[in-house]
């Protein structure tokens, strides 16, 4: 029985797959180690990173290696992590941190594996890769089908059905333009729909036919799809999306609340995607248009977008009307609110720990985020006079006013 029951273990032990980097191993280096041993370094010890392949492989001024790839046994990272001595003992008794027995062997079998250190996804460059093969080749209608159905088909599952007619054209409306379709539009698609499904295609006609009818059906489908991308309210239903990662109000914010005039932006944003200008222009003309050369105007086919228009996407920061507040303050805390605005919205990165300190394992280091605020801080604030001595005077009048109220 004994035996049985170490050759089970062996077995189990054997068959276990390499511990993943970033699923298994960072959590535990950077809950663990990475105070100590990590990108900051201000606390760093003993100029060991584990947080990077190079530093954990380079040998210290002892000759020691924290990880050697395939040898646990030879690894300074093992040997600390399962010393019985506390003053080698890693983390440190003193840090009230402890590995717990399966801690100690995943990273055990992960360095016995090769210690591969793999970045985190979003910083992966795509490659392309061929369509994984499926059994049921009718299914798939584009290539990310392919992904999805070898997915299904590995776990032993089966697609859902599709859509029932109706429930597809809500979809499509709600999708394309955030408003659901009128009953008489509904019925419109359903019916085309139906005389997309010619009688002659019986199931006799096998796979072949099955696929002449999906094309069949897909034509009336992009029909509809081409109508809603015309639409008005494409732009206004896709634009919201933007008006919240730049974080787009009609009034000011804090306790006065006061209206604000940026709605010209929002019209911007709202124009510029129903006119189908390209990301590269969206993104360039939203952060710099003012810079451009020739910054008026954009031709596009249908109208002109204006630049200047577009960099009111920076002047989305709340605004502090109170009395008695320190304008340079408040002007720091914008500036903090588009750094973390313009990383979230254009790198897809927050940044609001780099802003005090250095991430554990956040790519912007402290010094990138005062680096980027610069840039952005680099323009004064406007202020603007009013146009003639009439909207003056009228200006103060309502002031004298508005105090007797």
């Amino acid at each position: 029985m004994i035996l049985l029951f170490a050759a089970l273990v062996a077995v189990t032990s054997t068959a276990a797959p390499a511990p993943d980097f970033q699923r298994d191993i960072r959590p535990i280096l950077s809950r663990q180690c990475f105070a100590c041993h990590g990108p900051d370094e201000h606390s760093r010890k003993a100029n060991l990173r584990l947080d990077l392949r190079e530093s954990a492989l380079a040998p210290a001024k002892s000759g020691k290696r924290a990880i050697v790839p395939g040898k646990p046994d030879a690894s300074e990272l093992v040997r600390r992590i399962t010393s019985t001595d506390h003053n080698k003992l890693m983390p440190p008794p003193e840090t009230k941190k402890q590995l717990t027995p399966a801690e100690v062997d995943t990273l055990r079998r992960w360095v016995a594996a090769g210690a591969d250190y793999q970045p985190h996804w979003a910083f992966i460059k795509p490659k392309q890769t061929a369509l994984p093969k499926v059994k049921q080749t009718a299914w798939p209608q584009n290539a990310i089908d392919h992904f999805i159905l070898a997915r299904l088909e590995k776990e032993g599952l089966k697609p859902s059905p599709p859509a029932d007619d109706y429930t597809l054209v809500r979809r499509l409306y709600l999708d394309l333009i955030g408003l659901p379709p009128t009953p008489e539009e509904a019925d419109d698609f359903v019916r085309q729909l139906s005389l997309s499904r010619s009688p002659t295609f019986s199931p006799a006609a096998g796979e072949s036919g099955q696929v002449r009818k999906r094309e069949s059906e897909q034509k009336v489908i992009a029909a509809l799809v081409d109508k809603l991308l015309a639409s008005p309210h494409y732009g206004e239903r896709w634009a919201r999306p933007w008006l919240d990662l730049a974080r787009y109000a009609d009034t000011n914010g804090y306790e006065k609340d006061r209206p604000r005039n940026v709605w010209p932006w929002r019209d911007w944003v709202i124009r510029a995607l129903n006119e189908d200008l390209p990301f590269d222009q969206f993104t360039i003309h939203q952060l710099a248009g003012d810079l451009l050369p020739n910054n008026s105007k954009l031709q596009t086919q249908n109208s002109e977008l204006s630049h200047l228009v577009a960099t009111g996407f920076h002047r989305n920061t709340m605004l502090n009307e109170e009395g008695g507040i320190d304008p340079l303050e408040f002007r720091f805390y914008a500036m903090v609110d588009r750094v973390a605005t313009t990383g979230t919205t254009w790198l897809g990165l927050t940044t609001g720990c780099a802003q005090c300190h250095t991430h554990k394992f956040d790519p912007i280091p402290h010094t990138e985020f005062y680096s980027l605020m610069a840039f952005l801080n680099n323009a004064d604030e406007p202020d603007l006079d009013l146009p003639n001595p009439a909207l003056a005077e009228q200006h103060r009048k309502n002031l004298e006013r508005a105090a007797q109220l």
